[in-house]
C-alpha cells in the first residue's frame, strides 16, 4: 500500500496496472491462438499421412468416405482458426482494440487443435495412442492451449463482455 517506487521504474502511470495486465493477456492469447493453429495444422498433416499410408480391406483409408469427411472437417477447422487468428493480429497491428477477437481466436483455435489432434489419434489407431507418437504429443500439446492464458470458459466471458458490454 505505502510502497514508493521511483518514477523511472514504473510501467505506465499509477492506476494503469490492471489495464496493462489485460493488454498483455490479450497479446498472449493471440500468441496461443497461433500456437494452437500450428498444432491443429500439424495434426491434420499427420492424419493425412496416415490416411494415405494405412490400408484396410485392400485400400488406403483415404478412400473411405467417412474418413474423407473427417479430413475435410479438420481442414475447415484449421483454416477457420487461422483466419480468425490473422484477423485479430491485423487488428492488433493496426492499433485497434482486439480483446474479444484475441479471445475468440484462442477459443476457436485451441478447440480446433484439441479436436484435430483427437481425430489424428483416432485415425492413427493404436499407434497414435502410444506415448511418444506424433499424434499423442500433438494431443497433449493441444490440450494445454485450452488451459493457459485463461481457460475456454474465461475466453467466453471475455468475448461476451466485448460483444454484450
Amino acid at each position: 500500500r505505502n510502497l514508493c517506487i521511483p518514477a523511472d521504474r514504473l510501467i505506465g502511470r499509477p492506476g494503469d496496472g490492471f489495464r496493462i495486465a489485460m493488454e498483455t493477456l490479450d497479446g498472449g492469447r493471440l500468441g496461443i491462438a497461433a500456437q494452437a493453429v500450428g498444432i491443429a495444422d500439424a495434426a491434420f498433416d499427420e492424419a493425412c499421412v496416415r490416411l494415405k499410408e494405412r490400408r484396410q480391406f485392400g485400400r488406403a483409408l483415404e478412400h473411405f468416405q467417412g474418413l474423407r469427411w473427417k479430413a475435410a472437417d479438420m481442414w475447415a477447422k484449421v483454416e477457420a482458426a487461422r483466419q480468425l487468428t490473422l484477423y485479430a493480429a491485423r487488428l492488433r497491428d493496426g492499433g485497434k482494440r482486439f480483446r474479444a477477437e484475441a479471445s475468440a481466436a484462442k477459443l476457436v483455435a485451441s478447440e480446433a487443435a484439441v479436436w484435430c489432434a483427437s481425430e489424428a489419434v483416432q485415425i492413427c489407431g493404436g499407434s497414435g495412442y502410444l506415448q511418444g507418437s506424433v499424434a499423442e504429443r500433438l494431443y497433449r500439446d493441444a490440450k494445454i492451449t485450452q488451459i493457459y492464458e485463461g481457460t475456454s470458459e474465461v475466453q467466453r466471458m471475455v468475448i461476451a463482455s466485448g460483444v454484450l458490454g
